[in-house]
């Protein structure tokens, strides 16, 4: 990180979101701000374990402390997750039917963790660059849902917006930053500040209120006067699922079998696993999952000796996955918080599973406001491109 990166991630912290909120009670309404704040389906396991309550009471609580600051909406992002994993999954069935006219079109990794993906730029350049989906991750599709698609159904201009992310991890400040997600024309990041969830936390202990005593109150719609109904997930233990949402698609695509259920053989550790699906006694599908950066490490190793096996890899910088994000999953003294941890764990894995595919809210979208599923303006909404830094490649061995 650059010292000018490491003093915009600094910038982002409880007193931005308070400069917002304090101006907003200012005489001068021209500079008042619509103050939009969007939850990671990650976060709210943190505040069911931490405070004892459900996932859904945990939501709706969380919604009316931050409107009792002054927050105007409290939307949940699982929605733009459904658009990421959707095209994650076209793309990958692209780049398979690709792979013997394309070097680079497998294997293909995610896209959605930004600790991975800034190390990949930085660290390991255009040996994996070209590999990685070029589908944006949830939060920076959430950023063009708020400030292109919300910012139009309220007829605002996007600078007029200031929109925080909740997230369990300090990279998605990284992540928010980056110059391909700023509009010049407006002067306006699609995410103006990242906090993490014990940030949040942080500002309730700050105002002496306790999540218990905070009236619940629905969680708001992307979609006119409607809430969201009860909190849902996709599949993935840990994370967003994009692995199992991308094996069974490309299996019933490209192979015609219905996966119903996923059994995952551990490796040299929990945190690296892989998937495979056997047809006429032959292996056509391999994937893993890579969670924490010596699993990452050893993934790349075999790629650049051309021992590579898979055809995709959600990779993860987080040991355990998202949900184990340094924003929320540590004691006070910075260690691991393994307790948290499995309790968050047991609360995700309770919430129902919904598919992208059945969130009739997002077909009607790639019609009304995407121009279709294979549009430009899909490409230019929720895509991006991934490149390598200048910097040398050759340094694999960073202690993590």
């Amino acid at each position: 990180m650059t010292s000018e990166e490491g003093a915009r991630v600094f910038q982002q912290n409880q007193k931005e979101l308070f400069r917002i909120l304090n101006l907003n009670k200012k005489c001068d309404t021209s500079k008042h701000k619509v103050l939009v704040v969007s939850i990671c389906p990650q976060s709210l396991p943190y505040f069911a374990a931490k405070f004892n309550l459900s996932v859904n009471d945990a939501a709706k609580r969380l919604c009316g402390f931050l409107k009792s600051l002054g927050v105007h909406y409290v939307f949940d992002t699982t929605i733009a997750a459904d658009f990421s994993i959707l095209e994650s999954q076209r793309e990958f069935v692209q780049r398979y039917q690709r792979r013997n006219q394309e070097e680079h079109a497998l294997p293909m990794f995610a896209s959605a963790c930004p600790g991975w993906i800034r190390y990949a730029e930085r660290v390991l350049t255009n040996l994996v660059t070209s590999h990685i989906c070029t589908a944006k991750s949830p939060q920076q599709i959430m950023g063009s849902l708020v400030k292109g698609y919300f910012a139009r159904q309220q007829n605002l201009s996007p600078d007029k917006i200031f929109h925080v992310i909740v997230a369990p991890c300090y990279d998605k400040k990284l992540e928010a930053l980056r110059e391909e997600f700023y509009t010049a024309l407006y002067n306006s990041q699609e995410v103006d500040c990242v906090l993490t969830s014990g940030e949040i936390v942080q500002i309730m202990e700050q105002k002496n209120v306790s999540m218990k005593d905070v009236t619940e109150v629905a969680v708001d719609s992307l979609f006119d006067e409607i809430k969201e109904g009860d909190v849902v997930r996709h599949d993935g233990k840990r994370s967003d699922g994009y692995l199992e949402h991308i094996f069974k698609h490309a299996a019933k695509e490209l192979f015609g079998v219905d996966v119903k259920e996923i059994t995952y053989k551990a490796l040299k550790n929990k945190d690296f696993q892989e998937v495979t699906l056997e047809k006429d006694g032959e292996t056509v599908l391999r994937f893993a999952a890579a969670y924490g950066f010596r699993n990452i490490q050893n993934m790349v190793l075999k790629l650049k000796k051309g021992k590579f096996l898979y055809h995709f890899v959600e990779v993860l910088a987080c040991p355990g996955g998202c949900l184990n994000g340094k924003g929320q999953a540590q004691t006070e003294d910075g260690k691991p918080d393994k307790a948290l941890l499995n309790q968050m764990e047991e609360v995700y894995a309770a919430i129902p599973v919904r598919l992208p595919e059945t969130n009739m809210h997002v077909q009607k979208m790639y019609q009304d406001w995407l121009e279709g599923m294979d549009s430009k303006k899909v490409q230019e909404t929720l895509h991006t491109k991934y490149s390598a830094a200048n910097q040398t490649a050759s340094n694999l061995d960073i202690k993590w």
